[in-house]
């Protein structure tokens, strides 16, 4: 064996890996996006895909997506530069990231019991003198619970760009006689644009193909691109259709990694 084999054999299992559970599915789904319902080769899928109906899909798809991304940003950018400036750090950060050890499925349930018609936020309603509402079953409810979901996967590279950035580039500005605002606008955002960047790709990419908390706290309110693909997988069966708009989807998540990504010349900064 050569001196290169013995110094990369670590790398077969990686590749084994690598082709089994990432270009294999892929390739199937490729496949199967030109399959009809029958079995057969068809171009068909790709032109259904581009019809209004489902284009008004993407189109929401893209929309809540955003929309998730950007409450979790105004919210998690100054989460993160508050957890940077606290005393314990790393056990807020613990506080942040315990709710992501919880079961997906059980979090979501949870919010069906807070937001019910006699749940604690409608209780908390009652004592206020607004009266019960419709908290579920609601954008409102959607977008709140998506956010809480992956609000983590925003703070998390947030906080580590705001770690790294040297607190002598803060003094020298406020030296010079720049305010807050402007030290803030003009040094410490630009300079963690990378964690800001892959806090986005986090939370847009899996933002955009939801499917059970649209079912289960949207009831089906919000329709997306993952609730389309799980409606033709498991009820239609109509797996070309839902391969296809898989492979639409994946094309589209590629496109937002290659926009958003950080280059080696500023992740060097």
């Amino acid at each position: 064996m050569t001196e290169w084999a013995w110094r990369n054999w670590y790398l077969v299992p990686y590749g084994i890996w690598l082709v089994l559970f990432v270009i294999a599915p892929i390739v199937f789904l490729l496949y199967e996006s030109f399959l009809d319902i029958d079995g057969h080769w068809t171009v068909a899928n790709y032109e259904k895909v581009l019809t209004p109906i489902y284009l008004k899909m993407m189109a929401y798809s893209f929309w809540y997506a955003f929309l998730i991304t950007l409450v979790s940003l105004l919210i998690g950018y100054p989460t993160a530069y508050w957890l940077t400036k606290t005393r314990h750090k790393q056990l807020w950060l613990l506080l942040l990231i315990l709710p992501m050890w919880v079961n997906l499925l059980l979090k979501v349930y949870a919010f069906l019991g807070l937001f019910g018609t006699y749940g604690l936020a409608n209780a908390l309603l009652q004592t206020l003198g607004v009266g019960p509402r419709q908290l579920l079953f609601t954008d409102f409810s959607f977008v709140f619970v998506s956010v809480y979901i992956f609000i983590p996967f925003m703070v998390l590279p947030i906080f580590n760009a705001l770690e790294e950035l040297p607190p002598s580039l803060i003094d020298a500005a406020r030296d010079l006689g720049a305010s807050a605002w402007t030290t803030f606008r003009r040094v410490v955002f630009p300079l963690t644009l990378g964690g800001v960047k892959a806090g986005c790709q986090a939370v847009f990419i899996p933002a955009l193909s939801l499917f059970m908390i649209t079912r289960l706290v949207a009831g089906n309110r919000v329709i997306t691109l993952g609730t389309a693909i799980e409606q033709h997988f498991l009820v239609t069966q109509d797996w070309g259709m839902g391969a296809t708009i898989a492979v639409v989807l994946m094309a589209a998540m590629a496109v937002i990694v290659v926009l958003t990504g950080t280059g080696r010349k500023e992740g060097s900064r």
